[in-house]
């Protein structure tokens, strides 16, 4: 499911979404930034009987090691990056472990 997701941005085969488009916006992510973390990202959670579809959320790095998580799609023809933010207080304790509220 990884290296298909990675191959499909390395390709370009990708889409944004309104709000990861926001979410950039808001957290002054770059494009090349979300890229990198895809690149170099690990699957945190895999949610293949999601409402909205097949979708997993991605823990990667962008390359100044700022910690991203990307929600995106995983069956479709074309990525779909449902949104992207940093991983951070009081959500997440470590890139990779969520709090416990």
């Amino acid at each position: 499911m990884l290296e298909r997701i990675q191959a499909q941005a390395a390709a370009g085969l990708y889409e944004l979404t309104r709000h990861a488009r926001e979410e950039m916006a808001a957290e002054a992510i770059a494009e090349e930034e979300l890229l990198h973390a895809l690149a170099s990202g690990h699957v945190l959670e895999d949610y293949p009987t999601h409402h909205r579809g097949a979708c997993c959320l991605i823990c990667g790095f962008a390359i100044s090691g700022r910690p991203l998580h990307l929600v995106c799609t995983t069956s479709l023809p074309r990525l779909r990056i449902i949104t992207v933010y940093e991983s951070q207080l009081p959500w997440w304790v470590t890139p990779t472990q969520r709090r416990r509220l």
